[in-house]
């Protein structure tokens, strides 16, 4: 009866609020007290209690009211972090404003004529009288490093939300503005030996606060897209700043949280249905804080310092490399991480988390499942992206294997799921920037023998087998929606392909597959940029034969066995009347091939579509063209490598320094057409205007068609397949087991063209990726926080929100 009389309070306080024409005054704090006052109302309550017409109406109507509600609630968040919150009375009226402007906060960023109201400077909204550790008076702070500082004060209130170090009576509390909260990390792992015992209040506790954080931050959702972001988020900044005392403990105990989180514990099954884990809430919470305070614009001082550190170079060379720290102080202490315990921390929590959909048992459903796998991507790529120290110490062992796995299980699980495709661009740009690394394609070369619950083919093989296979599943499921990744996936292999010891039959075949459907002349003309993707594969053929032909005798079979496609290739149609034969007979039959989808469907400039299933979805803004999120680099003989200048004129045929003289001209022009078409392609991708009434013609296959790189493979064919016959003949062979034989002892030695040079194309930084990135976040976080549901019907402007 208490608890209902108790709503029934705090209901009639927000109707008197809404009903008050009159301003009430901020000294009447026996009526703000009514939205705080209560112990017994919880977050889902205030939710059900003030409802958002209610919210605009004040916002409206009795906005000065609105205002004062917002300043005392501050204020009381501020009293309890210089208190301590000794008494249990005072932790409740934490809790309680924290719910308030948990609920509020939203409607505030939607009108933006409110959106500066906490820059401003508040009278009484500070810690009145009080000076700082510098001498300022906090009286002059505005409300939101007010609250920003008091929600960080709070997350480390002995007692509260973390574990006292006193052992007198509770009656006196720690000084919270005395303690050093590096001593009250929440979690043992990076620059903290400690592990405090678990306290399920305190987690809540600390949940709740930040829900609240989380809030504050999310500002950025009620502004439109635009890559030319160049005001950062002012709460995100002011909250990573000096001005915050606790940022290191901050991240360190978010971080630790994150990585020391177990989810299947002892493994006694079906302990997730028996027991709540409120670990699991705080973890979720913490990874969405991460992942929100790490961004950081591209291309600025601190990334290209970065950036600058070689990860092909030795861990001692990398070490003296100390770059300039930026001014986010998350995102400086993340590059800094370099110790080998730390690393392999983070790598080892990072990577039990990611492949933790993975594990099985004999009982169904007996082991915890968790859920936030995107954001655990978000936050592996944030690390890669920012500490090359850590991503020299990802690729440096098989470890790496360990985060491929789970990443190819979410592409090969959600490649049949629309609404999943901004999972399905995470993990494929992940995948895109360790490829640019010599070390993972070595890595790859490693047998798979797990048994993961995939629908793939039964195969005997290695990883790279694996990553081949999976890629031409999605390739071939025939959606849409994911035909602008096929330009990324491709790269992917090109980048491995030299790398690549012995791929089995079934990945060969897999890769010819692909070849036979993107050489099909109703899929060349269909659009201006299919043909890209045969060049892709073709050099994928080519790195394979001119640098790891021993080993590979699988991929010499298939070729041999599906030379057809290569001839067929070098003899396509270009005369006007075979276009308009093939373009006729597409449009006449219609397209019912599963292996690939009409051309004309690639829309790159339209959204790509939601982030997560469920009744709501988030729209996405498009992802940039292969062209300008990477970077050509050419391997040298000591496996440096050397950046490739990309020339915008089509007249610049010395595409790769260096070349030999001997060089073949098919192989100049392959490299001169790259750097030609990709600086074309962006004018391409962004033009769809002109795009559609594109069609086909003469002029434009003979461009292309000349400068295919075919003199290798046609080599190949030419000294191979007579020997091949030969030996079917003369043995009455019809066992392929026979031709493989003779294949592996086969050689090729001054019989193919000069290797020509290895060029990798690796992933760099630009404002277009980093707007993707920040509409997928807060997308997967719009979607993921739903009890309560903080954002549900407010005016989301970042992102589309459709119901399904």
């Amino acid at each position: 009866m208490g608890n209902a009389d108790t709503k029934l309070h705090f209901r009639k306080a927000v109707i008197q609020l809404t009903t008050k024409t009159q301003p009430v005054e901020a000294t009447d704090d026996a009526f703000w007290d009514q939205f705080w006052a209560d112990t017994s109302t919880t977050v889902q309550d205030v939710f059900a209690l003030v409802p958002a017409a209610e919210i605009r109406a004040v916002r409206e109507e009795s906005p000065s009211n609105l205002a004062t509600l917002c300043y005392k609630a501050v204020e009381r968040l501020v009293q309890g972090a210089d208190s301590g919150c000794p008494s249990e009375k005072e932790r409740q009226i934490v809790l309680n404003c924290t719910r308030l402007l948990t609920r509020i906060l939203p409607y505030i960023f939607e009108d933006a004529d409110w959106r500066g109201f906490f820059w401003s400077t508040v009278p009484g909204a500070g810690r009145a009288g009080h000076l700082d550790e510098d001498g300022i008076d906090d009286e002059s702070r505005p409300l939101a490093e007010s609250l920003l500082l008091a929600i960080s004060d709070l997350l480390f209130c002995p007692d509260f939300t973390a574990q006292s170090h006193k052992k007198n009576s509770p009656d006196t509390a720690e000084d919270i503005r005395s303690i050093d909260s590096c001593e009250y990390i929440w979690e043992a792992g990076v620059g903290f030996a400690q592990s405090p015992p678990l306290n399920y209040i305190h987690d809540i506790n600390r949940t709740e606060l930040l829900k609240l954080l989380l809030t504050c931050l999310s500002e950025a959702m009620y502004l439109p897209p635009s890559s030319e972001s160049k005001n950062p988020n002012p709460w995100v900044t002011f909250f990573c700043s000096s001005e915050n005392r606790h940022a290191l403990p901050l991240f360190t105990s978010l971080l630790n949280v994150v990585c020391a989180y177990d989810p299947v514990g002892y493994g006694i099954p079906y302990n997730h249905l028996l027991f709540s884990d409120h670990r699991e809430q705080l973890v979720e919470q913490a990874v969405q804080i991460l992942i929100v305070t790490l961004e950081h614009e591209a291309g600025s001082a601190t990334g290209s310092a970065l950036q600058a550190l070689d990860t092909s170079a030795a861990p001692s060379e990398v070490e003296e490399q100390e770059p300039a720290g930026p001014d986010n102080l998350f995102v400086n202490y993340l590059s800094r991480i370099h110790r080998e315990e730390d690393l392999s921390f983070i790598l080892k929590g990072l990577g039990r988390l990611m492949n933790n959909p993975l594990v099985q048992t004999y009982l169904p459903r007996s082991t915890k499942k968790i859920q936030f796998h995107q954001e655990l991507l978000i936050l592996f790529w944030k690390f890669c992206d920012f500490n090359k120290k850590f991503l020299f110490f990802v690729l440096k062992s098989s470890d790496v294997l360990d985060v491929l796995v789970p990443i190819l299980f979410s592409l090969n699980d959600a490649r049949a799921d629309p609404s999943r495709v901004g999972l399905m661009h995470i993990g494929v740009f992940i995948l895109l920037l360790l490829s640019g690394e010599r070390n993972f394609g070595v890595r790859l070369n490693k047998p798979f023998t797990l048994h993961v619950p995939m629908d793939i083919p039964i195969f005997t093989g290695t990883h790279a087998d694996l990553l081949i296979v999976i890629f031409h599943k999605i390739t071939t499921s025939g959606h849409q929606r994911l035909q602008p990744l096929f330009d990324c996936l491709l790269t992917i292999i090109v980048n491995i392909s030299p790398y690549l010891k012995s791929l089995s039959m079934v990945a060969a075949n897999k890769l010819l597959h692909l070849l036979e459907a993107f050489t099909t002349p109703w899929f060349l003309f269909s659009s201006q940029e299919n043909h890209h993707l045969v060049f892709f594969l073709l050099e994928v053929f080519n790195n394979i034969i001119q640098y790891q032909f021993d080993g590979n005798s699988n991929l010499v079979y298939a070729i041999i066995r599906k030379r057809n496609v290569f001839h067929q290739l070098a003899n396509l149609p270009s005369d006007t009347a075979s276009i308009q034969r093939v373009l006729q007979k597409k449009k006449k039959s219609g397209i019912s091939r599963t292996n690939s989808t009409e051309a004309e469907s690639i829309e790159r400039s339209r959204p790509a579509d939601s982030v997560e299933p469920g009744t709501l979805k988030a729209s996405l803004v498009a992802t940039p063209g292969i062209d300008k999120i990477t970077a050509k680099s050419q391997v040298s003989v000591d496996g440096t490598m050397i950046t490739v200048p990309t020339s915008d004129s089509p007249a610049d045929t010395s595409a790769v320094g260096g070349a030999s003289d001997t060089e073949s001209n098919s192989e100049r022009d392959h490299e001169a057409y790259h750097s030609e078409s990709e600086a074309a392609r962006s004018r391409l991708s962004s033009a769809s205007s002109s795009s559609a009434a594109w069609s086909a013609n003469t002029d434009w296959v003979l461009s292309w068609k000349a400068k295919l790189p075919l003199q290798t493979i046609m080599r190949l064919l030419q000294v191979l397949v007579p020997q091949v016959e030969k030996i079917c003949i003369d043995k009455g062979l019809t066992d392929e087991s026979e031709i493989l034989k003779f294949l592996q002892h086969g050689t090729l030695v001054g019989l193919l063209p000069v290797p020509h040079p290895i060029l990798i194309r690796k992933y760099q930084a630009n404002a277009g990726t980093a707007m993707w990135f920040r509409t997928y976040m807060w997308g997967v976080i719009y979607l993921r926080n739903v009890d309560p549901p903080i954002w549900y019907d407010t005016d989301i402007r970042l992102f589309e929100i459709q119901r399904i």
